[in-house]
């Protein structure tokens, strides 16, 4: 059994859905040593989150952000938590929404992603800032 770590900065980025899968593959170049096993990817933020969906169109991140934004709308006059702005409650409710990591198997050296399948780093709020993540694999 092989295991591998490492952290990944991403600096950062426009509130939104970002594909991040070539960064998390440049980030481990080891995997290549790996035929069978999992890689997990963690992000260490409560504000955004990661999630795996459609690579290929563009529109499909523009879709989750028009859906994510009317499913928990800001301003909420409910919402006590708001010391960091309007977008502050949302981010937090968004990011539990999709999760702080991913599981993808690692097969041959290679993530075995689905041939339209992308990992997104989720920015939730307006002025996040740079996210870290922690990339794991393991393996034979």
């Amino acid at each position: 059994m092989q295991i591998f770590q490492v952290s990944l900065d991403i600096p950062s980025k426009a509130r939104g859905f970002h594909l991040i899968t070539s960064d998390v593959v440049r980030s481990l170049p080891e995997i290549s040593s790996i035929k069978t096993g999992i890689c997990q990817v963690f992000i260490q933020h409560t504000s955004a989150s990661l999630t795996i969906n459609e690579n290929a169109d563009h529109t499909v991140r523009v879709d989750f952000e028009t859906f994510f934004n009317k499913s928990v709308p800001e301003n909420d006059p409910d919402y006590l938590h708001d010391y960091e702005g309007s977008d502050d409650m949302p981010a937090h409710l968004k990011s539990s929404l999709l999760g702080s990591s991913v599981t993808i198997p690692i097969t041959d050296g290679k993530l075995n992603l689905g041939t339209w399948q992308g990992i997104y780093l989720c920015e939730h709020r307006d002025h996040g800032g740079s996210r870290h993540l922690i990339v794991t694999a393991w393996g034979l």
